[in-house]
């Protein structure tokens, strides 16, 4: 059974997108990683601040249909990096129940990891995961309204492994998604207020997010914010340079509770589109780091509108700083142009490229850190979630679409070079990618001629 600190999955919990054939004994072989993964690594793995993400790697492989072997493979190789867990400082973790004292050391040191972990498996064992969840995330005191903000932060990390728990119902990965949320530092914090301030104070409807990230494409001053030379360039760029104008685009994406599941779709369907058309040929077709965890923390979103411990208004919320997050993360690539045609017009490398059967098992291969994997899950996904909503106008991505992005996903990471650019606005992210996108299409068409 799985509980605070022991790690056991179940095949009738088999995740929000799983194929039908998962096996008891992947099940166990992953249940056993995750339990080895959550006692001897560290929740990051650098000083500077770089994540862990086997639990994520091999939680998604699983739930794709990996066999034993495979699924060890894939962590031994990601094993190899990751360095051992901080030691636990009783004097700190035993004043973290005190609001304030939780306050004063919220995101101070990635050290402090350890100390936030014991005492969310403490809080979990005694009240479960659904309530630690609302008190610390949901509850609208000071305290979880700047640990939500956090959810956010590190790329979506916190967020997307807070999404790996409640999805395969493990309280032990909600404790690490809630320790690793607590890490991370404060800088978004003002964004996200300044953005529910302004939302509040806007008369005018909703706007839709491709609606936003038109104009925001359109918007030089914001494209000039974020610079190549920064250390961070949603930091740096975006919030040290463009806040008040970032804000202002921010609070045009309105969450209201009568539609969740629409605005969960819209998410999911407006990341994939920009994620995916972001790009610069002729070069080859590559997605961008950053842009890609917008998708892979999107598939979550049908599922957190499901759990009935959350209530409406937090639902709504969620929403908004997902999609809030999203659009800030889009202008600190320097809002690059988004070509439908690079979608529309793809050949897949592949002559079996006609279902997701062959894209899954390509991805299940693929010896990375999960990324690709992620991806091609949310993708599938991400057809199923915005099929009865594809009539709308706001939804730009549409039905065969989805699998020409899958091709795409697992076509790109196979392909040549390193596997995603990073910042995909910049003219320099691209400079390392020489070889000609049309270059497999050119091959491919000859050999299909008669």
């Amino acid at each position: 059974m799985a509980t605070a600190t022991q790690i056991a999955l179940d095949l009738v919990d088999a995740g929000e997108y799983s194929v039908p054939y998962l096996s008891q004994s992947s099940a166990q072989a992953a249940s056993e990683i995750l339990n080895e993964n959550h006692e001897k690594h560290d929740i990051i793995f650098t000083d500077f601040g770089l994540h862990n993400h086997i639990a994520h790697h091999v939680l998604t492989v699983y739930g794709l249909g990996a066999k034993p072997d495979t699924i060890r493979k894939h962590y031994e190789h990601n094993a190899s990096y990751q360095r051992p867990p901080r030691p636990r400082d009783d004097s700190i973790a035993d004043q973290l129940q005190d609001p304030t004292f939780f306050l004063q050391e919220l995101g101070k040191r990635t050290t402090n990891y350890p100390n936030y972990l014991e005492l969310f498996i403490k809080e979990i064992r005694e009240k479960g995961y659904e309530r630690v969840c609302h008190e610390y995330l949901f509850a609208g005191d000071s305290r979880a309204n700047v640990m939500f903000a956090r959810l956010c932060s590190g790329t979506l990390h916190p967020f997307i492994h807070l999404g790996f728990g409640i999805e395969f119902r493990q309280p032990a990965i909600v404790a690490e998604a809630l320790g690793q949320t607590a890490i991370h530092p404060t800088w978004l914090d003002s964004f996200f207020f300044d953005a529910d301030e302004a939302a509040k104070k806007d008369a005018r409807p909703s706007r839709s997010m491709v609606a936003i990230l038109d104009s925001m494409n359109d918007d030089e001053a914001l494209k000039d914010a974020p610079r190549w030379t920064d250390k961070n360039n949603m930091r740096d760029g975006v919030i040290a340079r463009a806040q008040a104008t970032m804000v202002e685009y921010a609070s045009q994406w309105r969450v209201g509770t009568e539609d969740l599941d629409a605005a969960a779709a819209e998410l999911i369907n407006a990341a994939s589109y920009f994620t995916m058309t972001a790009q610069k040929p002729p070069k080859q077709v590559k997605f961008d780091f950053y842009f890609m965890h917008s998708v892979t923390s999107s598939i979550f979103l049908p599922l957190f509108m499901k759990q009935d411990w959350i209530s409406v208004e937090n639902k709504a919320k969620i929403l908004e700083y997902k999609g809030r997050t999203d659009l800030c993360q889009y202008a600190s690539r320097r809002s690059p142009n988004l070509l439908m045609s690079e979608i529309e017009d793809y050949i897949p490398r592949r002559v079996d490229a006609s279902d997701w059967t062959s894209i899954v098992e390509r991805a299940i291969a693929v010896d990375d850190d999960g990324h690709a994997s992620k991806l091609v899950r949310a993708l599938a996904r991400g057809q199923q979630i915005c099929g009865p909503f594809e009539e709308r106008h706001e939804f730009r991505i549409k039905k065969h679409m989805w699998l020409k992005m899958g091709n795409m996903a697992i076509d790109s990471v196979e392909d040549d070079g390193k596997r995603w650019v990073r910042s995909a606005g910049f003219i320099e992210a691209w400079e390392r990618y020489v070889s000609p996108k049309f270059e497999h299409e050119l091959a491919l068409t000859q050999h299909q001629l008669p």
